[in-house]
Parts: C-alpha cells; structure tokens; sequence
C-alpha cells in the first residue's frame, strides 16, 4: 500500500533535517577544537592565561601574521607539488590556506585519507574553510574546495583567518611556504602553447624556457 504524499513530504524533510544536523554537528566540533586549541596557543606564545572566554564567545582580538618582508626568502610551492602531498605513498599531508602552505603531517588522524579533514589536503580550500562546507556547491552555487574568496562576507573572512591563527601558531603544525602557480606553466600559457603548435613555435618556447631559467641562475648566484 502507497504511503499517503503527506506522509512521504514529512520522511524527507525529516530526513533531510537529519542530515543537515549532521553536517553542522561536524562542523560544529571541528570549530570548537580548532578555537580551543587557538585559545591554548594564545596562552602559551603571548602568556594570556584568559584567551580561552574571548576565543570561544567569537569576541578575541585578531593576531596578525608576520609575513616575510623579503621576498627573495620566501619559500615557495607551486600548485603541482602541493597536489602531490596528499600523505599517499608516504608523501607528507599539506593543505593551504590563504595561499600559505602548512604541513599537518603531524595531525594524520584528522587529515590522512578517510578522516574528516582529509578534503583539505593537496590543494587550497580557503573557500570551504570560510563557508564551512566541505565539499559540493556553497550557497552561492560555487565551488565549495577552491581558494576564491569572492562572494564571502565578514564574517567567512574572520572565519579563515581564525583557521590561518590555527595553523600559524600550532606546536605541531609547520608552516611550508606560500603557494604560487608553476612558472613553467604561466610560460607555456603566455605564449599560447596549448600543445598544437608547429616547430617554429616550440623552438620560440625553448628559447623563452632556457632565458628564464638563466635569469633564475644569474638572481640566485646575485643573492
């Protein structure tokens, strides 16, 4: 015997609750560890035995990040070889955020395959970490895993930079260097090389290739 439509309307939207109670009941307690273990940091790099209330509540004063001033000691990853650690193959765990790169190794029980951080790993999701989705489509019908920050608001902005302070000031998290796109690549893209091209083309492209990679050599013997 069919159940009734209203009776059908009511499983689903019960259903529905559930999961979406369960997605936020995650979300949730990924949030308060990641505040709890902020308050604990704050204690023990800046001596403010009282962080824990502020960073709980939502009310804690931001802590600036120092970055480098000289940009030729800067530390770099380029999007492929962050791709490639992922903690597969013995390969190190590394996510990135706000173009930082971080090395969470140390924290393989949340972010190893299968664990509920794991979708952060090998890429740049600033977007998720803002919005607090994990994957999917966000309200706005974007892509949830992306480093793009358009569209968020204040608040998901203050969201981000409270997981950047996480990874910043944790005693087991390592901060790598910051995330750039493949130089090669951007040289092949500004050419117009999409593989199709004729010899003339691709010698013009040896040749950019080979002057590139002597600047690199003349800058770092300068330095």
């Amino acid at each position: 015997m069919p159940l009734p439509a209203w009776m059908v309307s009511t499983i689903a939207v019960g259903v529905t609750g559930v999961f979406l109670a369960r997605v936020d009941y995650t979300m949730f307690f990924m949030k308060f560890f990641r505040d709890l273990s902020r308050s604990k940091a704050r204690a023990r790099l800046h001596g403010n035995k009282y962080a824990l209330i502020p960073v709980m509540l939502g009310i804690e004063e931001p802590i600036k990040i120092q970055d480098d001033i000289d940009a030729e000691n800067r530390m770099t990853v380029t999007r492929e070889q962050l791709e490639e650690m992922d903690g597969y193959d013995g390969a190190p765990l590394y996510l990135s955020i706000k173009g930082r790169v971080y090395d969470v190794s140390a924290g393989a029980k949340f972010y190893g395959e299968g664990k509920e951080y794991h979708d952060w790993i090998g890429k740049d999701a600033s977007r998720s970490f803002g919005m607090g989705c994990r994957g999917g489509l966000d309200r706005m019908g974007r892509e949830c895993l992306s480093e793009s920050l358009e569209g968020l608001n204040e608040k998901e902005l203050k969201e981000i930079d409270r997981w950047v302070e996480l990874y910043e000031t944790h005693d087991k998290y390592t901060f790598v260097g910051y995330l750039v796109d493949d130089p090669v690549v951007e040289i092949l893209e500004s050419v117009g090389f999409d593989g199709g091209e004729t010899e003339e083309d691709t010698e013009v492209v040896a040749e950019t290739l080979e002057e590139t990679g002597s600047e690199m050599e003349t800058e770092q013997i300068e330095s």
